[in-house]
């Protein structure tokens, strides 16, 4: 069974191709009720839409990209000429639009953005003329008039998409009722109701029919109750998946939104891994690249700008920030429209759904084998009786009756049989651990990722966030080779006096201008900093100083911004000095060493610039090595003079700077990590950490937590890429930690932990390069709080709260799914084989059926609805983490306790599983010689049958694995295997006879 399952009934737990969901669907035989069988299923035709629709998209955006490269040089040789023609728009404002104050409708949006119509754009007055015309500003955005958001929000609708409405239980009622078996017996009663009432009269002759009629209804409302109860649930947990947040400026403020509050006018921030949430265009910002893949299905990457300032919902920010005029919301965008197709889609269903399912269908056909075979019985019976009776031409009401009652039975015997719980019983399990996992701060996107945590065998976490608090201060600080502790008042006082003010002035600029992060007023008056950590911990020590976030910004004009990349592992700024006769200067900030190599100059406690010579470097590397050693994040400060102009086109400058200064950002180990490290070490799961750290503070941080043992070794990830196929074999089962690691170093970890060494591997991230590691893995988990839309995206559970505790509690949830199915599936299987022999075989011996159609219909409803509701629903235990993990395959432990490795590893344990399962049934044999007797050695030989039967099975046994591999798909076993399939066999024995002591 359980090859034809992996052959016929084995799809992926993440990105399954549609073949294969299809395949499992035809080879399902035997349902008793589609609708509600296949409810929680991908639905394939929509996908099929939805992708036609993309391509749509991209064909449609091809079209109007060329269009707009057209129109701009045609607009651009327009302006160039001596007698430019006067643009030509027959567009009217219409009456009621411009009732309610505005000078430009939403379809005329819709137009401009969705068209990339630039000849539009211009007849309207470019970006600042829309902005107008939405009576909005791009400096303030929409004024804070609930009435006007109303009109506003009339005219050009609301910032969602259209969903299916909510079944009502009345629905899940009609769905239930669907049940081909309860529709044939619901007949029967009919009949038999008919015919007792014509035989017996009124009430007697009903109570057979009305009985049948009670327990279909409860059947059905049981079912109905259930399956309502968990879409409700289903409902609870999408919503949850839809909310997103964005930085809006309403009214003067910066102020976090959902974007399904957004409105045409509405000021949008945007920065790297940010989702656009509606239709818009760019107004200003720097370096923007959008991935529309989403959208449109194409791959490369495309600039926005003040040239193209044309901005799609749903496409994603790959590069670069920007601030955004919303224009289009809804389903007036062509997101909103493959959104409402999408949402129709469903989640892929489960890998353990899906091996159920076919289990269903193979226990259903047998089962419906037996039905006929038990109805055939039955009504043998019947007709020799009447036959031998002389009366088997005349048939009278009763015997109709009884072989009506007969044909119930064997219907009921499909009802019983049929395992359609199975399945279902993977979803109220995974609902319930769902909605569950939900309280504890787990946000659970992809079904089957609940299944697949529950066999994780290594988690590779970030540490920033996740493994420390994520509230970072600069503690100390190295400014013009000087070492200083920092943190209080006092402390920041002297430092501003001891610093020569060129330096002090230098280091402000820097701090506040090549900077991801803002300091805005919140609308009580108080002062917000705005930023990851990270910059706010820099953005905070700058203020500390007596720095004046926005005087700092308007002394300057900011020509370019490269926010921070994890690749390079630095940020970049270059700045206009208006008080400098125009002076450019480009500003540095990333990784310590990285940043510090670039430098050429450094400047000295006097506030001068001097060389770096190899005393002042040496002296630089040893305070960053001593501030990772005391766990603190390092960051380099430099800047450069550019010489001979620079465009926003141009790169920024990577060498020739002079070091301003270090700082240290003490971010400490969350409460509680430690212990939750120690419990996936007790429960089989490795814990490794991959960050983009300094290697020291990684490891300072990591015993800390308790991942880096002795044993274990710590890499940096230029060092792990340099390693060839060989070496990495040795030395990826001993990582413990990589530090200063890429993405790409992330992700080709993980690939050879899946791949290589058949670990299931969850990943956390937060950034959107993670996003290929988060797709990669089998458990991708993206951050909540810290983690870009894109890295969401791309994860299967999202962290609500950040924090590597709720990660091991969604492991422990993940075990619990597996334990729950398994409970289940045992109880259904027995109630199922025991009702079958049962009724078969008191068929078969007495010619009449036990269990009638009204007792079977409770029994099923004891063993489906009821038995689901009461197993698949028990919460995790601590226990459950003090065992290893299922892996990724059962037979796991058999691995390792006949010490298998190599290729054929899985080969050999199958050839043991097979070779002990024979023994069993040699000594299950010599076992039932006595039925009572415990000696069932007395007399054996002299049965010359049984002897010389128990021998040729033995000695073909042998036969097939040693030589018969290839035809049996068998392998050679060794001795000390031989021996061990023996002794498993031989453990029937003593059990047997211990058995045989119980009275009967």
């Amino acid at each position: 069974m359980e090859s034809f399952l992996d052959d016929t009934f084995d799809v992926k737990a993440k990105h399954a191709p549609d073949e294969a969901l299809e395949k499992w669907r035809k080879l399902c035989g035997v349902v008793k009720n589609p609708k509600r069988r296949f409810r929680f299923t991908a639905n394939i035709s929509k996908r099929s839409e939805a992708a036609a629709m993309r391509r749509t998209n991209q064909e449609k955006l091809r079209i109007a990209v060329l269009v707009s490269k057209a129109a701009f040089q045609f607009i651009s040789s327009e302006l160039d000429s001596p007698h430019p023609q006067q643009n030509e728009n027959d567009y009217t404002v219409p009456p009621e639009v411009k009732a309610a104050g505005f000078d430009i409708c939403a379809d005329e949006l819709g137009s401009i953005v969705e068209g990339h119509d630039v000849k539009k754009l211009r007849f309207h007055g470019g970006v600042n003329g829309i902005a107008q015309k939405l009576c909005t500003s791009t400096n303030d955005g929409l004024p804070k008039d609930a009435d006007a958001l109303n009109r506003r929000q009339e005219l050009f609708g609301i910032n969602k998409f259209a969903e299916s409405e909510s079944k009502s239980f009345w629905v899940f009622v009609w769905e239930a009722l669907h049940d081909m078996t309860l529709m044939i017996l619901a007949v029967c009663a009919f009949v038999s109701l008919i015919v007792g009432i014509a035989t017996e009269g009124w009430p007697k002759g009903a109570h057979d029919g009305l009985g049948i009629v009670a327990s279909i209804m409860l059947v059905v409302f049981v079912t109905a109750t259930s399956d309502y109860r968990q879409s409700l649930q289903f409902k609870d947990l999408d919503k949850e998946k839809k909310k997103i947040s964005i930085q809006v400026t309403r009214n003067g403020f910066r102020q976090k939104m959902s974007i399904y509050e957004l409105l045409p006018g509405d000021i949008v921030h945007l920065a790297i891994g940010d989702q656009v949430p509606a239709d818009g265009l760019f107004v200003s910002g720097f370096s923007v690249l959008i991935d529309e893949s989403s959208l449109t299905g194409e791959s490369e990457p495309v600039m926005v700008g003040a040239e193209t300032p044309f901005l799609l919902s749903g496409t994603k920010v790959q590069d670069g920030s920007c601030k955004m005029l919303i224009t289009t919301v809804g389903m007036r965008t062509q997101w909103g429209k493959l959104m409402a197709t999408l949402s129709e889609g469903g989640d892929d269903e489960t890998p353990l759904q899906v091996k159920l399912n076919g289990v269903a269908t193979i226990i259903g056909k047998i089962g419906l084998f037996f039905a006929v075979i038990t109805f055939a019985v039955l009504v043998q019976g019947l007709v020799v009786r009447k036959w031998k009776d002389g009366s088997h031409v005349d048939w009278s009401a009763e015997e109709a009756m009884e072989m009506l009652e007969y044909f119930a039975i064997a219907v009921t015997i499909v009802v019983v049989a049929v395992p359609e719980g199975l399945p279902l019983a993977v979803t109220l399990s995974l609902a319930f651990a769902m909605k569950k996992m939900m309280n504890d701060k787990a946000l659970v996107r992809h079904l089957a990722a609940c299944e697949t945590m529950g066999s994780a065998t290594t988690i590779c976490s970030d540490k920033t966030g996740t493994l420390t608090t994520n509230h970072m201060t600069v503690v100390k600080s190295c400014i013009c080779m000087s070492v200083r502790e920092v943190g209080n008042p006092s402390k920041f006082a002297n430092m501003k006096s001891e610093l020569h003010d060129s330096a002090l002035k230098l280091l402000l600029q820097s701090i506040f201008n090549n900077t991801g992060g803002e300091v805005v007023m919140s609308k009580e008056g108080k002062r917000e900093i705005l930023g990851t950590p990270t910059e706010a911990a820099i953005l905070e020590f700058g203020l500390s100083l007596g720095g004046d976030f926005q005087a700092e910004r308007e002394a300057v004009k900011l020509v370019k911004l490269e926010p921070f990349n994890s690749t390079k592992k630095r940020m970049g700024a270059v700045v206009e000095l208006p008080v400098d006769g125009g002076r450019l200067r480009a500003h540095s900030k990333g990784a310590s060493e990285i940043v510090l190599a670039s430098c050429e100059k450094v400047i000295n406690s006097k506030g001068e610039v001097v060389a770096l010579d190899d005393s002042s470097l040496k002296f630089l590397q040893a305070t960053i090595d001593q501030f990772a050693s005391e766990a603190l994040r390092t960051l380099c400060l430099a800047y450069k003079e550019v010489q001979g102009g620079f465009s926003p086109n141009d790169l920024i400058p990577e060498s020739g700077y002079t070091c301003i200064g270090i700082v240290g950002i003490k971010d400490p180990v969350r409460p509680g990590v430690k212990e939750s490290v120690a419990v996936c070490h007790a429960a089989g799961i490795a814990v490794r950490m991959v960050t983009g750290d300094n290697i020291n503070t990684a490891k300072a941080i990591a015993r800390e937590c308790g991942i880096l043992t002795s044993d274990g070794v710590a890499i940096e990830g230029p060092v792990f890429r340099e390693k060839s196929q060989a070496e990495l074999l040795e030395l990826i089962p001993k990582i413990q930690v990589m530090a200063r690691s890429s993405p790409l170093d992330k992700h080709t970890l993980v690939k050879h932990l899946r791949t290589t060494f058949d670990d299931v591997v969850a990943v956390t991230g937060d950034g959107t390069n993670d996003a290929p590691a988060l797709h990669e893995a089998d458990i991708g988990l993206a951050m909540g709080i810290a983690g870009t839309e894109v890295a969401k995206e791309s994860a299967d559970v999202i962290i609500l709260d950040d924090n590597f505790s709720t990660i091991v509690t969604v492991a422990k949830w993940g075990r619990s799914v597996y334990i729950n199915i398994q409970k289940f599936v045992q109880f259904q299987l027995t109630v199922n084989v025991v009702a079958l022999v049962v009724n078969f075989s008191s068929a078969c011996m007495t010619g009449s059926a036990p269990l009638t159609a009204v007792q079977l219909l409770w029994v099923n409803m004891i063993m489906d609805t009821l038995g689901a509701l009461a197993l698949a629903t028990e919460p995790p235990n601590n226990a459950l983490m003090k065992r290893p993990p299922v892996g990724r395959k059962l037979q796991a432990s058999g691995k390792s306790m006949f010490e298998l490795e190599g290729s054929d590893s899985d080969l050999v344990l199958n050839t043991i599983i097979f070779n002990s399962f024979v023994f069993c049934q040699v000594f299950n044999e010599i076992s039932s010689r006595e039925m009572e007797s415990i000696n069932v050695f007395k007399g054996m030989l002299n049965n010359y049958v049984f002897v010389m039967v128990l021998v040729a099975t033995v000695a073909f046994q042998i036969i097939i694995i040693e030589f018969l591999g290839t035809f049996a798909n068998t392998t050679h076993l060794t001795s000390h295997q031989w021996g061990a399939c023996v002794l498993i066999g031989f453990i029937g024995m003593p059990i047997a006879a211990i058995l045989k002591l119980v009275p009967v």
